[in-house]
């Protein structure tokens, strides 16, 4: 019986013991047992562990989070008054980086402390006030890059060049650049502009997401159109009249149509009404947004958006991100042209002389690979138990970077399912940190795998370390009668990647909170935790991480290690020119002024996915939320960190899985440095070189059809 599962069967007993009392002993009994549930309460409370050099606050209420996002910015706004208060002449580093930086550091694992709940919370009033407390947070946050006393102090520090190291220096160049993208370097009547012009932007994107969302089209089916379909499936679909399937245009039932149904004709339209979504309408918006974004842009003396949202991140200009995607594509075409006739081939021989379409593409791929890979990925299920992988997954990472996890028993967590471990330096026994594991699915949990930092590491200007404290989340189905759940391969992936991130933030020696952990340049972020993706297609680490449920001792054959490792590039080349087109045509229409998006399409298609035309009315810049939010002008940077991920595996580990030495290397040069040197610069520290796509491109060639 689990812990939960007690807990609700005590709480059972005790309510049967109440009934059988009435009148005023009945209130009686119920005073005495609240004071009692009351002072066990608070017994278990104490008797739970506190995390030394953790400031993270758990199980707080809904009233306590809310004080708690009140007396943040009461605090913040009294740091920030007294940084405005300094006169110009008087600025120092004591006076106006070192609050600042403090501020943030001590902060931060109290901002979290109110927004995490949220995401974990089994009480819907904590989460609504999580929410709200975010907001709070979020408006006094954005009210302070607003404020121009404290911009005109900062920079007044900036330009006296006193630096005491240059990672402080680099902190002091962003607190400025945080100011000069709200405009307070601008004029007024730009300042205005500015403001008037994110308004708009921001509406504009959200429309079109909200309409996307609420789309509601869906096409019916017979049976005898939908053939190749799994029972299964057919089941989960409503019925129209005639006995007809209605398929919802949501990618998940479009994409397992796609990919299973054996007619072309009904591949042909499902794709065709997928890609007319929202037609006119966010086709409207997106070119209003491009104009706008240009018109923000310009305000800051950019050319173009691109230049404005690249300028930050490790590529620096759009004209690198074009050189970078069209060199990927151009080395690329020779084995997507084999890919692609091997395709239709198959196409030939089972529909005739009917025409290959981009809507054939995940079908026949999955037919190829099913006829080339002796791959059942329902039976290598049962090679995955959540916990041999998690054991796996500790010690390849303990091993390879000289780590030591060590279990927190009864730390104080927010449902019975999280777990807690300290992470230490090996050699030297250095707390190094903490990370929490809420990884099984429950009601009102946040509904995907992710990584949240709950406390950054920093160095106090007192010499004073704070440790990363750090959470992952995931939502893996928990095993029946004790057995641990199982998990399928992406699944797999899934967690390693995140893992990837829990080490990344755990090992970051930063000296500022701003710099640690995931807070690094968004086009490197995902480059470790890419980079430790490759442990699960190597013979070796998938046999640390796999064993039969019914016998662990028993890892996947060989022949499974051969095969995975041969599907991760099945068709990678056609796959990644898809990718590529979309970048590209992000980037273009964010680049240039005045492009007809849908004759832009209509071009690009046809000229990097070999001649395969766009399907006929659809209007993929329709529904396309990448580039409307959160990713324009920057969806190349998937690509990006999977190239430079796959040339530090390379070129670093791929000859030796558990070589400590590079390991240990990987962890000082590339993860303790966070986002306090350029990239480009921590990644050719650690190579020897600048990185290259050369890597990339081997690995797509080398275990090629």
């Amino acid at each position: 019986m689990t812990e939960n599962q007690s807990d609700k069967t005590s709480k059972h007993k005790k309510e049967r013991n109440l009934l059988a009392f009435t009148g005023a002993a009945a209130l009686a009994a119920l005073a005495l047992s609240l004071a009692i549930s009351a002072l066990n309460s608070r017994r278990k409370k104490s008797n739970k562990k506190d995390l030394s050099g953790s400031n993270v606050r758990i199980n707080l209420s809904a009233s306590e989070i809310l004080k708690l996002a009140d007396r943040i910015i009461a605090k913040s706004k009294e740091v920030h008054d007294a940084v405005a208060s300094v006169p110009l002449d008087k600025v120092t580093y004591a006076n106006v980086l070192s609050p600042l930086a403090d501020l943030e550091a001590h902060q931060f694992p109290l901002v979290q402390s109110c927004v995490f709940p949220k995401l974990v919370s089994t009480l819907e009033d904590v989460r609504k006030a999580s929410a709200e407390a975010e907001r709070r947070i979020d408006a006094h946050v954005l009210m302070c890059s607003k404020r121009e006393d404290v911009y005109r102090v900062v920079k007044a520090f900036a330009s006296k060049g006193e630096w005491m190291n240059p990672e402080a220096k680099h902190y002091i160049k962003c607190l400025v650049r945080d100011f000069e993208q709200n405009g307070l370097n601008l004029t007024v009547t730009k300042k205005e502009e500015v403001q008037r012009l994110r308004a708009q932007i921001e509406e504009l994107s959200l429309q079109y997401i909200h309409n996307l969302n609420d789309d509601s089209s869906c096409i019916l089916f017979s049976e005898a159109e939908l053939v190749g379909l799994p029972p299964e499936y057919l089941k989960s679909l409503e019925k129209a009249g005639n006995d007809r399937y209605k398929i919802t245009l949501r990618s998940h039932n479009v994409l397992a149509l796609l990919e299973l149904c054996q007619v072309g004709r009904t591949r042909r339209m499902v794709a065709a009404a997928y890609g007319k979504r929202c037609g006119e309408v966010n086709l409207s918006l997106l070119e209003s947004l491009v104009e706008l974004r240009h018109k923000y842009a310009r305000l800051f003396d950019y050319s173009n958006y691109a230049d404005y949202a690249v300028d930050p991140r490790m590529a620096k200009t759009s004209t690198k991100v074009f050189e970078f995607l069209e060199d990927i594509s151009a080395s690329l075409t020779d084995l997507a042209t084999g890919e692609l006739a091997l395709l239709k081939d198959l196409k030939r021989k089972e529909e005739g002389e009917l025409p290959f379409g981009i809507e054939d593409l995940l079908y026949y791929v999955k037919r190829v690979e099913e006829a080339q890979f002796d791959l059942d990925f329902g039976a290598l299920k049962q090679y995955f138990p959540v916990d041999v992988v998690l054991s796996g997954i500790l010690k390849i990472t303990q091993d390879l970077f000289g780590l030591r996890f060590q279990e927190v028993a009864d730390a104080e967590v927010w449902h019975g399912d999280v777990s807690v471990f300290s992470v230490f330096d090996l050699s030297s026994g250095e707390l190094l940190g903490y990370f929490y594991l809420d990884i099984y699915t429950r009601e009102g949990k946040y509904g995907h795998t992710c990584v949240v930092a709950l406390q950054n590491g920093a160095l106090s200007h007192s010499g004073q370390r704070q440790i990363p404290v750090v959470l992952l989340i995931s939502q893996l189905q928990k095993g029946n009668g004790g057995h641990s759940g199982l998990l399928r391969f992406p699944e797999v992936v899934s967690l390693f990647h995140e893992f990837g991130h829990v080490v990344q933030h755990i090992c970051n020696r930063a000296s500022f909170a701003r710099f640690s952990g995931l807070r690094v340049d968004p086009d490197f972020v995902e480059i470790p935790a890419l980079v430790l993706e490759n442990w699960c297609y190597e013979s070796f680490s998938l046999k640390l991480i796999s064993g039969f449920h019914q016998d662990i001792t028993k890892p996947i054959n060989d022949e499974m290690c051969k095969s995975l490792k041969r599907w991760r590039n099945s068709f990678s080349a056609l796959k990644l020119k898809q990718e590529i087109l979309y970048c590209l045509f992000d980037q273009i229409i964010h680049s240039t002024d005045n492009v007809d998006i849908v004759e832009l399409f209509k071009h690009l298609h046809p000229k990097v996915m070999l001649g395969l035309p766009m399907l006929e009315g659809t209007n993929p810049a329709s529904c396309f939320p990448r580039s409307a939010i959160g990713f324009e002008a920057a969806c190349y940077s998937r690509i990006w960190s999977e190239v430079f991920a796959t040339d530090i595996f390379a070129s670093k580990f791929c000859d030796d899985l558990v070589n400590h030495h590079v390991g240990m290397q990987f962890r000082n040069k590339v993860l303790a440095m966070g986002g306090a040197k350029d990239p480009i610069e921590i990644l050719s520290d650690f190579l020897g070189r600048e990185p290259s796509i050369n890597a990339f491109i081997d690995s797509k060639t080398k275990y090629s059809q």
